[in-house]
């Protein structure tokens, strides 16, 4: 995807080098749009496939608005995020159903994991820490939500959301 990005970057610097940014940052923008666009066709196709395109749209539409308000662990390459969100979206909807008993406690538990770990940006998001409590609010009221809605794949896309948030690192005291 790298080299697909710096390729399409490069044209675009040749084609208009004058009034564009420089070949990095279209790059860097570029890549993530690919890798977006990569996750949401990768998993309408396979949703599609497997005949259960609006429950992966759905898992991953909550899920990544879930992750934009409260952060979350990311993987190292953006390769790896591709594949394992594309499974997730695509796998767990089909694998996993909760009971109306289980979705509630699910609920309770991502709720409970967001208001005390929520937000948890990447370290290089550079999101001003005076929005934070904003961002807490957002994704307690999304996650509260499905208390109302009661669908199982909503709060199986915010259970796995809310997992990554925890910092299950230690930090080093110096």
């Amino acid at each position: 995807m790298n080299l697909l990005a710096y390729r399409i970057a490069r044209a675009i610097k040749n084609a208009n080098p004058e009034e564009t940014h420089s070949v990095e940052v279209m790059q860097y923008s570029l890549g993530i749009i690919i890798n977006t666009l990569l996750i949401i066709v990768g998993t309408a196709v396979i949703g599609f496939i497997s005949g259960s395109f609006a429950e992966c749209m759905t898992f991953l539409l909550c899920f990544s608005i879930l992750r934009l308000t409260s952060g979350g662990f990311h993987l190292k390459t953006a390769m790896a995020c591709n594949i394992v969100t594309i499974l997730l979206s695509t796998l767990l909807p089909s694998l996993i159903t909760f009971s109306d008993s289980t979705l509630w406690i699910a609920n309770i538990i991502s709720l409970i994991i967001i208001i005390i770990f929520a937000p948890n940006p990447d370290k290089n998001a550079r999101i001003p820490t005076s929005i934070y409590p904003l961002l807490k609010l957002v994704s307690i009221l999304m996650i509260s939500s499905n208390f109302f809605l009661q669908s199982a794949v909503i709060g199986l896309a915010f259970t796995v959301q809310s997992l990554t948030v925890i910092p299950w690192t230690r930090r080093r005291i110096h």
